[in-house]
């Protein structure tokens, strides 16, 4: 008999979700390099959505279940249901594109994709170290790459819509693209309102910092 319930491992789930997020940003750009909106991948976008609520909820229920948690509880909903969000971004810039039916594909969207994607992999970097507190500096210095992720899309965002607005001449198409551009850019723009907070543990205090710059919403 246990004096204790099973204590659960919730870095494995926090890593599935890291993993399965940056298999939704995978998809995405490739979706978007190949101009390819299509029902079947506009799917297949929506099963990797689903896959990552599936995994959101289970440590939901886990983390109001286990008697002692890694870090704090407010810290575990915080950390997974921003990942999950960055994901459901993704899931609706792609049926935003697919439904609205734009007349002719933007090449300026992969550059949108392909900074997401990247801070994607680093926030999943950061996540496969966090189960480690010696990796806290690998931790930091992917805190500051996604900065400078985010800033580079702040940059491109700013580029693009100068020039649809000075080159499209259909006011639908250019509603559309720029619901499409503004909405793709808040899963890059990933840190601005988790406001930094410390702890009095270690491991709290970095969770927290972590937080505070690559999670949004």
């Amino acid at each position: 008999m246990r004096l204790f319930p099973k204590q659960e491992n919730f870095f494995d789930y926090f890593e599935e979700l890291a993993n399965k997020i940056e298999e939704g940003g995978r998809l995405f750009l490739e979706m978007t390099e190949n101009h390819d909106y299509s029902e079947s991948k506009v799917a297949r976008l929506k099963e990797i959505e689903h896959e990552a609520d599936i995994i959101t909820h289970r440590t939901y229920e886990k983390m109001h279940t286990t008697f002692l948690t890694p870090i704090d509880r407010e810290d575990i909903y915080a950390l997974v249901n921003k990942m999950d969000s960055i994901m459901d971004v993704i899931e609706a810039t792609a049926i935003r594109i697919h439904l609205y039916k734009v007349k002719k594909p933007d090449d300026e969207i992969i550059k949108q994709a392909k900074i997401l994607n990247e801070a994607i992999k680093k926030i999943k970097g950061i996540v496969h170290c966090l189960r480690n507190m010696k990796n806290s500096k690998m931790i930091l210095d992917g805190c500051v790459e996604i900065n400078t992720l985010e800033n580079a899309g702040d940059v491109v965002l700013r580029t693009i819509m100068a020039n649809l607005f000075e080159n499209e001449k259909d006011a639908i198409e250019l509603i559309k693209w720029k619901d499409i551009f503004q909405l793709l850019e808040e899963a890059i723009d990933v840190r601005r309102c988790i406001q930094y907070y410390g702890g009095d543990r270690p491991e709290t205090w970095l969770i927290r910092w972590v937080l505070s710059y690559f999670l949004f919403l």
